[in-house]
């Protein structure tokens, strides 16, 4: 019943979405919702098996590349700097309080807060503007590799995963931990930077797909995509280990695998591309080959099995007498020059034998 009566309370509300999305957008948006309680009342009634699960997701994915918000990083990245300079003036600092994330004001009804602290990344400085270039860059690359609909589930879901960590762990209050004091105020500025975890994590998604491809670190220094995402999964586990106050408190400092959760969710098998070549082919090669079925004919006809080739384990062989350096290991073999192709003859036979034109 209260499934019913949140689908007619959306369904009531579609004009609204119209009246900030275009209308193809709003259409899509909707049917996708459909379609996705759809898969989730399948799934819950365990009509498919997980693998069955991912083939049709891949597909339906495939099916609607071109739908959802396109550009969605563009979108992210103008919302991110203009919060960003406005802060920077007198009374800029109320839309940040505004729109970051915070547990106390989301429970008061702010739900708005679970998506807008994407927008209250503080980079600063031009180094905030590099990283908010690159974002763009890796953004636009992921989604045109994964298709516009697929990226936005990406993004989405790593929000969601986020949203449900702090909403979990984040207290509402200051909190004494051991001998520290914690204030609230701290909190807030750590989970308003969850986002910037999830746009690292667009790195491991590229490189899955282009581990050859090459970033110029500083403007002139080519390092490749795979030794990037080596970079970044060291400096990820670095920071748990040490955070500067107060994410240095367990479970607090975990936050930044809620990125590599979501990244993991949508790789699949195709993981093992963050790896350096050499282990990468090692991996491969020891996946167990399948045989090929043989399917018996019980009425062949006229074709029969073919008979098995004997195994050639010889170098050199005589097109005239046959002979070979295994059984005549003490003859010596020539190619004739004369002849139309590649054609072997013992010492007997080079000089006396008919070409072949």
């Amino acid at each position: 019943m209260q499934f019913v009566c949140i689908i007619s309370c959306i369904s009531k509300k579609s004009s609204v979405f119209s009246a900030f999305f275009p209308r193809n957008v709003h259409n899509s948006v909707i049917d996708f919702f459909w379609k996705c309680c759809y898969n989730m009342a399948m799934f819950t009634l365990g009509a498919e098996s997980m693998k069955n699960l991912r083939t049709r997701f891949n597909r339906f994915c495939l099916r609607n590349r071109n739908k959802g918000i396109p550009n969605l990083m563009l979108a992210i990245v103008i919302g991110t700097a203009v919060v960003t300079v406005m802060s920077m003036f007198n009374g800029g600092a109320q839309l940040y309080r505004l729109l970051c994330f915070d547990k106390a004001a989301i429970l008061k009804g702010q739900v708005w807060r679970l998506i807008t602290f994407v927008f209250t990344e503080n980079y600063g400085g031009f180094l905030g503007l590099i990283f908010l270039y690159f974002f763009y860059n890796l953004g636009r690359q992921v989604e045109n590799q994964m298709g516009t609909l697929r990226f936005n589930l990406y993004y989405l879901t790593g929000i969601l995963l986020m949203d449900a960590f702090a909403m979990i762990f984040c207290p509402t209050s200051n909190v004494v931990i051991g001998k520290y004091l914690i204030y609230y105020e701290d909190f807030i500025a750590l989970y308003s930077q969850m986002a910037f975890f999830l746009h690292l994590s667009m790195l491991l998604t590229f490189s899955i797909s282009n581990p050859d491809a090459q970033f110029l670190v500083f403007f002139f220094l080519p390092v490749k995509a795979w030794i990037m995402a080596l970079i970044y999964l060291v400096m990820m586990l670095a920071s748990i280990f040490n955070m500067t106050y107060p994410v240095n408190f367990f479970p607090h400092n975990l936050f930044p695998l809620v990125g590599l959760a979501n990244f993991l969710l949508f790789a699949g098998k195709d993981v093992v591309n963050v790896l350096p070549p050499a282990w990468r082919m090692k991996i491969r090669s020891k996946k167990p080959k399948s045989n090929p079925k043989v399917v018996p004919f019980s009425n062949p006809g006229p074709y029969k099995t073919a008979a098995p080739k004997e195994k050639q384990n010889y170098t050199h062989r005589c097109a005239v007498c046959g002979r070979t350096d295994v059984d005549s290991p003490e003859l010596e073999f020539r190619y004739c020059s004369r002849c139309n192709g590649y054609h072997c003859y013992c010492i007997d036979h080079i000089n006396n034998h008919t070409h072949i034109e």
